[in-house]
């Protein structure tokens, strides 16, 4: 009895253990949260945020997608970004002070990351990793695998030990086989939750389009994968309501439905937690009353909230409203189609960077030019302490160049307010990385310090154009090469954004992101260098006349080598042997017998002697060219 009693409890051990779930997977989680916002120029943002976290990597996963976790182990990934952009953010109308704004894109494919390996190994991997990313998401990453398009910047973007790599590729489209890849991360994909309301043709029709993948790895806290998709839409204005105000602008009036065609109809069930939430701006609700009331004389919207969280600044003054939505209250019988209806024509604007950054070129020619970065001041230094004579702003620059842009960094030049000033008053760090002939992109780092009272700013490069292989030229050479966005960040300002939580359980990785006190930073334009190229259509044309003349010259000559003469001759004496139709009809009508010797016929002409003269000279020919061109 007591073997068959240890093997019963040794039995019913197993299979409790089998049945209880892996510790790994407990504590996995999802959360998923949609923030939405009315812009100033009559659109709106929605801005999609997943997240997923494990404790450690392993090979079986719960919930956290499997592909992510082995690209941490197998590169040894600290810290990764990818995010995929189409359009570009404009600070000056959609804000570049909030967490939001700060942490937008530039056009095309950006991707950084941060190794937890030697400095020996780490542009190895880096190509490794640019395969595995290109494979996974559909895209053109794999060209970043190349020396010449990606740099190791010290402190311009990142403060790092060395082991950061930076790449961006400017030109790569944006479409639906990038978005299709990117859901299969989620738990649910696209097929229930929030991620529901991704209908493409509504998402891919917006003004600003950029979804992002963030990675973030450490011993205590596990793999955390952030994925998070941004859009600038036009609310439909067929079935919305629109309102006129003083300047002619106009507000129309919208909800879930008309942004993304669909309404929500519940949480994925996986989610730990699914909220939406209705962001108001200080400068509505300055004029709507410090209530923050979800239904006021300005604005009302359709569903009334769950909860109002409310932003607290440096001085405790209410800046911004959150109201919030619990997916888990609503279902199939009971969809929720959030909106907001204007009842008054409000004009606000958002809150901006210390300085609207701008970059373009000078001069013409395919030979050399110059590239103009220029500040423009919002006045948003009057928030800093201090007079005016010790007052400054600090702003640091990062440009990466192509190889074939050959700078001149000896050639910088700085204006403030239209007045040329010493290098030495404004520029405190710089640290420049030279670029290599088709090896190494060069890499500018600057630290500037702009004084105060500053209006406007502009530093000038110059450069030389270089030329490329035959090889190197994409198939759309004419259009021009590309100058990836430089990146302007300002240290001493932050895009934090507080807002208390009364609830101990609540728990939101969005507003989480809002709480880091993240640096204000901006991305500038992408610039467009012509430069020189060849005539491609002249190899074409060389081609195609030789092969035309080889072409006349062998058709002639094998026409003539096999002929068959002897055929011909006997086939001409045959033709002019036999009787004329006429006459041998005429014969058969009087019942005579046709006569061939009788009949008339034409002369054969000696055309055997012309054919052998023709064939012989064609065979001098040949034999002359073949010996002359061994020869």
């Amino acid at each position: 009895m007591a073997p068959a009693r240890r093997l019963l409890a040794l039995s019913l051990l197993l299979l409790l253990t089998a049945a209880a779930p892996a510790p790994s997977a407990a504590a996995e989680e999802f959360t998923e949260e949609l923030l939405l916002r009315p812009l100033p120029d009559r659109k709106a943002l929605a801005h999609f945020h997943f997240r997923s976290s494990t404790p450690a990597p392993g090979r079986h996963h719960h919930l956290f997608p499997k592909a992510i976790s082995h690209l941490v182990q197998k590169f040894h990934i600290s810290e990764l970004e990818l995010s995929f952009t189409q359009g570009r953010w404009n600070y000056e109308t959609w804000g570049g002070h909030d967490p939001l704004s700060t942490n937008t894109k530039p056009p095309g494919v950006e991707l950084w990351a941060v190794f937890d390996l030697p400095s020996s190994e780490i542009d190895a991997t880096w190509k490794n990793l640019t395969h595995a990313l290109s494979g996974l998401f559909c895209a053109s990453v794999n060209f970043l695998e190349s020396s010449t398009a990606f740099s190791a910047p010290r402190w311009g973007f990142k403060s790092n030990e060395g082991n950061l790599r930076y790449g961006a590729l400017p030109r790569e489209a944006v479409c639906t086989e990038n978005l299709t890849p990117w859901l299969k991360l989620l738990p649910c994909r696209d097929k229930a939750g929030i991620a529901s309301l991704l209908y493409r043709p509504s998402i891919y029709k917006g003004y600003y389009h950029s979804q992002k993948l963030k990675l973030t790895t450490s011993k205590a806290g596990g793999i955390v994968l952030d994925q998070s998709l941004t859009v600038v839409l036009q609310p439909s204005t067929a079935s919305g309501k629109q309102l006129h105000s003083a300047d002619g602008k106009t507000q129309p009036s919208w909800s879930l439905e008309h942004l993304f065609n669909r309404k929500l109809s519940g949480k994925c069930l996986v989610s730990k937690s699914s909220r939406i939430f209705v962001e108001i701006e200080k400068g509505i609700l300055a004029k709507s009353g410090p209530e923050a009331s979800w239904s006021n004389e300005f604005f009302e919207l359709s569903t009334a909230p769950d909860r109002v969280l409310n932003e607290l600044d440096h001085l405790d003054v209410q800046s911004s409203s959150l109201y919030e939505y619990d997916l888990g209250n609503y279902n199939d019988d009971k969809p929720l189609d959030v909106g907001i209806s204007w009842k008054l024509p409000v004009i606000w604007s958002c809150s901006p960077a210390p300085y609207y950054a701008r970059r373009f070129l000078m001069g013409s020619g395919n030979e050399r030019g110059s590239i103009a970065l220029s500040f423009l001041s919002t006045d948003l230094h009057k928030q800093l302490g201090g007079s005016s004579n010790d007052c400054s702003v600090k702003a640091v620059v990062l440009q990466v160049f192509p190889w074939y842009v050959k700078v001149f960094y000896h050639s910088l030049q700085i204006f403030i307010d239209g007045s040329s000033k010493a290098i030495s008053e404004v520029l405190e760090m710089i640290h420049v990385t030279p670029s290599e002939d088709k090896l190494s992109p060069g890499t500018l780092e600057m630290l500037l310090r702009f004084p105060c009272g500053m209006q406007s700013a502009t530093l000038i490069l110059d450069f030389d154009k270089g030329f490329l292989h035959i090889d190197e030229y994409p198939p759309d050479a004419n259009q021009g090469f590309d100058i990836p966005s430089a990146l302007v960040s300002f240290p001493e300002f932050n895009s934090s954004r507080r807002y208390p939580e009364t609830d101990p359980m609540f728990v939101s990785p969005l507003l989480e992101n809002f709480k880091e006190e993240n640096v204000v930073k901006s991305y500038t334009e992408v610039l467009l260098v012509p430069l020189t190229t060849p005539d491609f259509s002249m190899p074409y044309n060389v081609i195609t006349f030789t092969c035309t003349v080889l072409a006349l010259y062998f058709g002639s000559l094998l026409n003539a080598l096999r002929r068959r003469i002897g055929e011909e001759e006997s086939k001409l004496k045959k033709a002019a042997s036999r009787p004329a139709l006429i006459p041998m009809l005429i014969a058969r009508l009087r019942g005579q017998k046709a006569d061939p010797s009788n009949s008339e016929s034409s002369p054969v002409s000696p055309i055997g002697l012309k054919l052998l003269l023709k064939v012989a000279f064609v065979v001098v020919v040949a034999v002359a060219f073949h010996y002359l061109s061994n020869s």
